[in-house]
């Protein structure tokens, strides 16, 4: 969209030394002309340009005042001129005549990253103004629409932020611009990019990608007092970008200049100041026991946050070395109750002592280097505590998890203008990030996972009691009074290091900007998992002779599960590109872009389970100056875009594992750890998907065909500026998903095939896994050990018997208003959008699944009836306001509105599969309450089983939130700020995820659960933050 929130601020106009009185108009001329553009070229996103016209042969100079750094280029026999990889930053640019001498100037002319600035020096009629000196300044970039950019981008600079009342965190950022959507909680609310999963994303800090790739769900986190601007691309970006579909972040931190500033801060979001989430209450009145019930306890959730930060910078050597480095530190105390009938509560302590450093060295004119550090280490001190079921008090200490994400990143890269037509940019980064995990049992025990197959973590396990109520009632619900996290652990090592290696070059030839690069990333992770305490406990009810569950016959048996994890597994990606920006005419500009892409995936024993070559990614676009002073701009683009497989799936669906189950019958269970004693073995011990521990074929974990996951994308759209002050534009997208990657967990028709063919299938074997990835609706090619003798043979699917065709589409229609004022700017946007299909993407919200590209859905064809339908980052109406008034010089209040229709809901409920041979490795109920099917959407209400598509059961509340700020800078203390920031200032708490899960594998009677419908998630409450700052 090109929107950018500091796209236009006051200006003001001095002339002097005219010789002539009839100059005056020209001289204006010439003034106004450079504060607007005709079509220019595409710039780097790491960077910018200034660029304009100007008579030919004549010179151009930009000057940076605050760090000296200088360039001259002459005008080209055209009549244009074009600076490129600039600093973002503050820029004097002058056109000079016979001997040096300054004809017109324009100071103050800002550079944005990924933007071109326009400046102009010639008069109306196109001729070069013939007066002494016409001196244009301004405190930032005049009202211009960037016409050079068919992309749609947002660019919000730390300026403008710091006025906005706006979280301090990446992704709050992101969501101010349009189209895009907060994701569901399970995934850290990350953003949601038009339509697309929240694992879609990709992150970058000084041309850096910081993303980390093992899920797609994290990133490396700058301290935020260190960005300096952030670029937020939802669509249409060039070549040079890829691995994403869904949306780009794109930051460059702040740097030294000639003067010396340093400075401190400190923010305080109190617990006191902040209101309590709603409780959860039993809502359905069919169920009599618990209607009314209290079933989550929110009112003692408590946080406490603060953050401090010193920072500073200066010229080490004047004009040429430059430094800025900021340390920071945070802290964030919470405790949750959460369901008062679980058996334990948690208090929380986050510490985050980070920092950043940042050097620029200008050789000279024509070559510059830079470096750029920083640590984004987060530490969390997890304590459990027990609670009796029913009890709101806290009890005794279970133990303490302890857990470590992020790391280090270093980048170096170089900037050589070679030439006055040809700039060569190089790139190194460097990056660690730690998902390291243990446990401390309260008397001080380690509990941790090394990562060895063979030595299961320590610790109490696991325990699940999925009895009948009516079993539950006589003996009472088993549990463990000694298990700290209820889940699986990481191992204690686990880590992703990130190599990217990176060159770019851009060549102005004529009418043509062409640009051309090449990039490796090369990514490892050491990964796995295990539940803590080894296993799982399952106890659940079998009927007995009577057939009638919920009777005295009725007897119960235990499940012991056991799954762990442990490899070291890599992405290799790499690609090239090359766009060309064309002027095809002094007014029109086409953009024509390639990108191929290759991603080769590695499991645990160095093997290659899956490459992909070349991928071919087209981008097509172009801007049109209607009027040919950048008032008026058209532009459309269309493009592929793709994304590589995860390192996670490669974890345990391509490299050794252990996944057994076997069942137990029982007599006595363990009162604290909440396990059986001396259990007799009901059944043989089983292995899941072949996985016996033993090393995996790579050859036999994924279609030979496989197409990596790729959507199309479309958008068109115009802006216009009204006046000097005000601009307005629309942007139509539509995307359609043309190729997902998911697994297959359906055997049958291989199984088939073999018996038709006279084999004898050995079922499961390491070459004969039960899940493999293919291309959902795609015919795949497996390779399979049918006997399990080392004979591969090939089989070609027919694809509709495993799944139907992958679906998504996004359309949407953006409306944007900005206006900017000496003293006032405001930003609105209205985004109208429909997001359709059958599969979310790499992540399921419906269930909170995290397992990128590797959900559940699409393992069995039943699971995909009746999947199509509303999505759950189907938002239809999202409208965002923010802006900020300066009313005096000392005083300021910012304001920021976002309001949004709710998720479309789901009901889910069971299906039993009765799955053919190797049934043994199946629960009757093998993915529980994971189908469209139940009785009723309502709470309260009861019917026949019966198909509830997708997003049929209704939706959310609309929510809304208003945030409000006031700040001071007293002009009797130059530097000395404070502020506060009151977020939700109306305490608005609509529901924002609700469990969708109607019914269970012994509940099938279309009554709903208890829980069916039961919030998940609120809005945020109403919180304050408090900020005092001083600088120099």
């Amino acid at each position: 969209m090109g929107t950018c929130i500091h796209s236009v601020v006051r200006r003001e106009t001095v002339a002097v030394n005219r010789t002539k009185k009839a100059m005056q108009r020209t001289a204006l001329s010439v003034a106004l002309g450079m504060c607007f553009s005709t079509v220019a070229f595409a710039q780097s996103n790491t960077q910018g340009a200034i660029f304009g016209q100007a008579t030919a042969g004549s010179t151009v100079q930009i000057v940076n005042p605050s760090t000296g750094f200088s360039r001259s280029t002459t005008v080209g026999a055209d009549g244009t001129y074009r600076f490129s990889a600039l600093s973002p930053g503050s820029y004097n640019v002058t056109l000079q005549g016979d001997g040096g001498a300054a004809i017109a100037s324009r100071e103050g002319v800002y550079v944005s990253i990924g933007g071109g600035t326009p400046v102009n020096f010639t008069t109306s009629g196109g001729s070069a103004a013939t007066l002494d000196t016409v001196t244009v300044r301004g405190t930032a970039i005049a009202s211009q629409i960037d016409v050079s950019s068919v992309e749609s981008t947002s660019v919000f600079t730390a300026e403008q932020l710091a006025k906005i009342p706006v979280s301090r965190d990446t992704t709050s950022v992101a969501l101010l611009a349009p189209g895009t959507v907060r994701g569901d909680n399970a995934f850290g609310n990350l953003a949601s990019f038009g339509g697309s999963s929240v694992a879609e994303n990709q992150y970058y800090v000084n041309g850096f990608n910081v993303t980390n790739t093992f899920r797609n769900l994290n990133f490396s986190k700058i301290p935020f007092e260190a960005i300096a601007q952030q670029q937020v691309k939802t669509g249409g970006y060039g070549a040079e970008f890829g691995r994403s579909t869904g949306g780009v972040i794109n930051i460059i931190t702040k740097q030294g200049t000639n003067d010396f500033h340093a400075g401190a801060n400190v923010f305080w979001s109190p617990d006191s100041l902040r209101a309590k989430t709603k409780n959860v209450y039993y809502a359905n009145p069919l169920t009599p026991n618990s209607f009314g019930k209290l079933e989550e306890d929110n009112s003692k959730d408590e946080e406490d946050e603060w953050v401090g930060a010193v920072w500073a910078s200066g010229a080490l050597v004047k004009d040429h070395l430059f430094v800025y480095g900021l340390l920071q530190y945070s802290q964030k105390d919470s405790q949750a109750w959460g369901n008062v009938d679980s058996f334990n509560n948690t208090k929380d302590s986050v510490d985050n002592p980070n920092w950043v450093l940042k050097m620029d060295w200008n050789i000279n004119d024509s070559n510059k280097l830079e470096f750029t550090a920083f640590k984004d280490t987060q530490k969390t001190k997890s304590r459990t505590y027990l609670n009796e079921p029913g009890e709101l008090d806290r009890g005794a200490l279970i133990g303490t998890s302890h857990s470590e994400n992020g790391g280090e990143n270093y980048i170096g890269k170089y900037t050589g203008y070679l030439t006055d037509n040809f700039t060569l940019t190089a790139l190194y980064g460097h990056g660690t990030f730690d998902r390291s995990t243990y446990l401390r049992t309260a008397a001080g025990d380690l509990v941790e996972y090394g990562g060895d197959l063979n030595v299961p973590a320590t610790g109490c396990p696991i325990i699940v009691d999925a009895r009948s109520d009516l079993r539950k009632a006589a003996t009472g619900v088993y549990g463990s009074t000694c298990n700290i996290t209820g889940g699986s652990i990481d191992r204690k090592d686990s880590k992703d290091t990130r190599d990217q290696y990176r060159v770019d070059a851009e060549w102005a030839l004529g009418d043509h900007l062409i640009r051309f690069g090449y990039d490796r990333d090369d990514y490892e992770s050491v990964a796995g998992q295990a539940y803590e305490g080894g296993r799982i406990w399952r106890y659940s009810t079998n009927v007995g002779p009577d057939g009638q569950l919920n009777t005295a016959d009725d007897f119960d048996i235990v499940r012991e599960q056991i799954v762990q994890q442990g490899s070291t597994v890599k992405l290799k990606q790499w690609a090239f590109y090359v766009e060309d920006s064309w002027n095809v005419t002094e007014n029109f500009l086409a953009y024509i872009g390639a990108r191929w892409d290759t991603f080769e995936n590695l499991n645990g024993d160095g093997a290659t389970y899956v490459k992909i070559d070349k991928q071919f990614g087209p981008r097509l676009g172009f801007s049109w100056d209607v009027n040919g002073d950048s008032s008026l701009k058209f532009y459309g683009n269309a493009g592929r875009y793709a994304l590589p497989l995860t390192p996670s799936v490669a974890v345990r669906g391509a490299s050794a594992s252990l996944f057994t189950r076997q069942n137990f019958n029982f007599t006595q269970v363990d009162p604290v750890t909440g396990a059986p004693v001396n259990p007799t073995p009901r059944s043989a011990l089983s292995y899941v998907n072949a996985e016996t521990g033993e090393p995996k074929n790579p050859e036999t974990i994924a279609a030979k065909n496989l197409d990596p996951m790729y959507q199309d994308e479309y958008i068109l759209g115009f802006e216009q500026q009204l006046t000097e002050h005000q601009s307005i534009g629309a942007k139509g997208t539509y995307r359609k998903l043309k190729a997902a990657i998911d697994d297959n967990c359906d055997y049958t028709p291989i199984y088939n095939r073999a018996i038709e063919d006279g084999l004898d299938p050995v079922l499961p074997s390491a070459g004969f896994p039960y899940c493999r990835m293919f291309n959902p609706g795609k015919d795949p090619v497996y390779l399979t050990d049918i006997e399990d003798n080392g004979t591969l043979t090939e089989y070609k699917i027919d694809g509709s018997l495993l799944s139907p065709d992958a679906k998504r589409t996004y359309k949407a229609l953006d409306l944007f208003w900005n206006g900017y004022w000496d003293r006032l700017f405001i930003q609105a946007s209205w985004t109208i959008a429909w997001n359709k299909g059958n599969t979310e993407g790499g992540v399921k919200s419906d269930i909170g699944q995290a397992d990128t590209s590797v959900t559940q859905d699409f393992d069995y064809k039943e699971l995909m009836v009746d999947a199509y339908g509303y999505l759950p980052n189907d938002r239809r109406h999202s409208v965002k306001i923010f802006g900020n008034y300066q009313f005096t010089d000392e005083w300021s209040v910012g304001a920021n509105l976002i309001v949004q229709s709710g998720r479309p809901k789901n009901c889910l409920g069971d299906l039993d599969l009765n799955p053919a041979p190797g049934s043994d490795n199946f629960s009757p109920h093998p993915y529980g309450s994971s189908f469209f099917r139940c009785g009723t959407t309502e709470i309260g209400a009861s019917g026949p089983v019966s198909a509830v598509p997708r997003g049929k059961a209704g939706r959310l509340p609309w929510t809304n939130s208003i945030d409000l700020n006031v700040a001071y800078a007293p002009l009797w203390a130059p530097g000395l700020q404070f502020k506060i920031d009151v977020f939700n200032v109306f305490n608005n708490q609509k529901v924002t995820a609700v469990s969708e899960v109607a019914e269970n594998g012994y509940q099938t009677d279309g009554t709903p659960l208890n829980t069916y419908g039961l919030a998940r998630a609120y809005q945020a409450p109403r919180s304050a933050r408090f900020m005092v700052q001083y600088d120099f």
